[in-house]
């Protein structure tokens, strides 16, 4: 029998106060909480006032192995994410092999397992290499486990091949996850289409290539029933267009990135690849019409699209560079420093973008509540510290983020997974 006892945590109560808790856990789940408990464990944690939270859930990550193992591996990432306070998250098939086939995906879920410190659900792709317009055997992979289907990093160009795909998920009972890109409308573009790719003459990425295909997505999505999920939304018309199709009864739910709600195409500080995402930084609109989405509940969650890549892929013009930022390890101190500090949410609506609506939409075996008798997948946080980021402090391999020498605080100070601590500074 293992036992762990964490003293002195906080919890958020009802009403969004933070009150004071101990916690046992025993062979893996929580066996008591009050507000002191005695008795002998075998591992004592006293975390001095720390947030303690249900472990957060990120339903977007690249981990890159098998195929692009120099930008990231499993080990790098499931640790990183571990340090970001994650205890749960749903990896991209933007591999090679591409998870297309059940042999292909059972290898990538074996070394999900073997490597993993964290638990990692798995994402199919909708057809092979992310490009080919017939169909994957979805019914197969969703026997093998796939969580969803996604061809993230590539849109998927005809109505034909979405309407199929979608079909096929209904019957195989699982969501598809979409990244919204119309080829025709992306212009050889590097960032978005407006007034700041003009001023640094760089080609621009037309923010319909986003809408435009969500439009029939949604269409799509009406005539067939299925849970379709929209990836790192980013422009004011995508925002308006869930809104729209939720009122219509819709199955939609939506994700936005930390880096879509924090910044912004003016604050591109020239040519620094840093910046260059895809779907890109758009106008301080779009992230005004995020924001508000996020509020209201049109947008379900933050997801953070962590995209590690390797220094020498981001020490280049905008135009050579790679797509992404990652993110793992700074997304919930950047949403605490920015959202809650600054009385634009409470901290309650942020664990609940982060953990409760991501584990509910897509059925995750994740806890959701800090309560006797759930697994003991957890997280703890320093509210009161501030630090700033530096390119060093890094557990993955990837540095590129623009947010390197931000301030921040709700530094992770511990992570729990089936009540065994896989992070820790204490």
């Amino acid at each position: 029998m293992s036992s762990l006892l964490i003293k002195n945590a906080q919890v958020i109560a009802h009403d969004n106060d933070l009150i004071n808790q101990d916690v046992l856990i025993i062979d893996g789940k929580i066996a008591a909480i009050d507000v002191e408990l005695d008795g002998s464990a075998e591992t004592v944690l006293d975390v001095n006032g720390a947030l303690l939270t249900p472990g957060l859930v990120d339903v977007h990550v690249h981990f890159r192995e098998p195929g692009f193992e120099y930008k990231e591996t499993i080990a790098t990432g499931s640790k990183a994410s571990a340090r970001g306070g994650f205890t749960t998250v749903a990896a991209m098939p933007n591999l090679n092999p591409v998870p297309s086939t059940v042999e292909a995906f059972k290898q990538v879920q074996a070394l999900n397992a073997k490597d993993g410190v964290i638990h990692i659900e798995q994402y199919a792709a909708i057809s092979d290499g992310l490009t080919a317009p017939e169909v994957d055997d979805i019914t197969s992979l969703a026997a093998a486990g796939a969580m969803a289907f996604t061809n993230d990093g590539k849109g998927v160009q005809t109505a034909a091949t979405m309407l199929e795909a979608m079909k096929l998920a209904v019957a195989a009972g699982k969501p598809i996850v979409t990244h919204l890109e119309d080829e025709s409308l992306m212009n050889g573009g590097v960032m978005n289409l407006g007034k700041r790719s003009a001023e640094l003459g760089l080609p621009g990425i037309d923010p319909l290539a986003e809408s435009s295909q969500l439009a029939r997505d949604l269409v799509l999505a009406q005539a067939t029933g299925v849970q379709y999920h929209v990836a790192h939304i980013s422009t004011k018309e995508s925002v308006e267009l869930v809104r729209i199709a939720k009122h219509h009864g819709i199955n939609v739910t939506a994700e936005v990135s930390p880096h879509h709600l924090l910044l912004d195409e003016t604050d591109i500080d020239g040519d620094n690849a840093l910046f260059k995402m895809n779907p890109p930084l758009r106008t301080p609109e779009d992230r005004t019409a995020a924001i508000a989405g996020l509020l209201d509940g049109t947008i379900d969650m933050v997801a953070t699209d962590h995209a590690p890549h390797a220094v020498e892929e981001k020490e280049r013009s905008f135009l050579g560079a790679a797509f992404g930022i990652t993110g793992i390890e700074t997304s919930f101190q950047l949403m605490y420093t920015h959202f809650v500090k600054s009385g634009i949410a409470t901290l309650e609506q942020v664990i609940s973008w982060m953990n409760v609506k991501p584990a509910k939409a897509f059925h995750l075996d994740a806890p959701t509540v800090i309560a006797v008798g759930e697994v003991a997948d957890l997280a703890l946080f320093d509210l009161e510290t501030a630090h700033t980021i530096t390119a060093d402090e890094f557990v993955s391999k990837g540095q590129n983020t623009p947010f390197i020498g931000a301030t921040i605080y709700g530094q992770t100070v511990a992570t729990i997974v089936n009540g065994q601590v896989v992070y820790n500074t204490l």
